[in-house]
């Protein structure tokens, strides 16, 4: 995974003002678009959309220095008009392209970046694989913005909204693993983008072929195999650190990676106020293929 990181920053550098083929690098290292696209977020603390972004302004300020045209500059890097271009560029510069040919400043640089392989792993993660046929997933569902750290405000309105009653039935219709009250996140951004919308669905896991209320959302489950990694302690902290440490020590030392489909906690045991549980993060996941 690393080697194919280090060729993905290469091949941005070295078509900073194409269309990027990800695909094809996956491809080349035996692995998918999607999970390089997540392990690259995780790993840069940034979408992969975003470091491009960065790159290419940060290369094209080296541009502005001289009388060449600033449309040349703009559809060099990608850009169909100065106005875009100049919005780009001041996004990550926080001043215009022309004051910059002006006065040479101030500029914020994007290093390129470097990947290196460090020694970690030094505490075990509990961590089983299984195989699980087709069900559902049935709740209340709600589209919400994608946070990183700490408590999504989002999330907490939309199961504070629901009464009582409502988290006792859907208890109660749980019929198969994972087991129990179910935090469902789809939908979500290859580029796992702060900010980006995700469908969250507030239910539990029914088998494929039991009943659904029909006031109750769906997500249909295809067949395919898990990782489940169990966590415990402060919530929602060690779930979120165990979630980050799939991708800087777990992944890369098993011969799996993501594939499309939801991503599911399920909370075993917690406090009264919550604040520590035990949880299980149910990841979709496929054998790597070997380069």
């Amino acid at each position: 995974m690393i080697t194919a990181l280090i060729r993905l920053v290469e091949h941005i550098e070295a078509h900073l003002g194409e269309e990027l083929d990800v695909a094809a690098v996956a491809r080349v290292h035996g692995t998918t678009e999607y999970h390089l696209r997540r392990m690259f977020s995780s790993l840069a603390g940034m979408p992969m959309s975003e470091y491009v972004r960065r790159r290419r302004m940060t290369v094209a300020a080296g541009d502005l220095v001289g009388d060449e045209e600033l449309l040349a500059i703009a559809v060099r890097y990608g850009y169909g008009s100065t106005e875009a271009f100049a919005r780009a560029f001041r996004a990550v510069h926080g001043t215009a392209p022309a004051a910059v040919r002006r006065d040479g400043g101030p500029l914020r640089a994007q290093p390129q970046l470097r990947f290196r392989l460090t020694v970690e792993g030094s505490i075990p993660m509990d961590t089983r694989i299984i195989d699980r046929p087709a069900f559902r997933l049935v709740g209340h569902a709600a589209r919400v913005p994608l946070v990183h750290r700490g408590t999504n405000p989002a999330i907490r309105a939309h199961i504070t909204a629901l009464p009582a009653t409502e988290h006792a039935r859907l208890r109660e219709l749980s019929d198969t693993d994972p087991s129990g009250l179910l935090q469902v996140s789809a939908d979500i951004d290859p580029d796992y983008s702060e900010g980006s919308e995700l469908t969250y669905l507030h239910g539990v896991a029914r088998e494929d072929d039991s009943p659904v209320p029909v006031d109750l959302d769906v997500i249909e489950v295809p067949a395919g195999t898990w990782a489940v990694f169990r966590t415990i302690g402060a919530y929602p902290d060690a779930l979120q650190t165990t979630w980050a440490a799939t991708a800087t020590d777990w992944f890369p030392a098993n011969p799996w990676r993501l594939r499309q489909g939801p991503s599911i906690v399920s909370v075993l045991d917690r406090t009264d106020d919550f604040s520590t549980a035990t949880c299980e993060l149910w990841l979709p996941v496929e054998r790597d293929a070997q380069p």
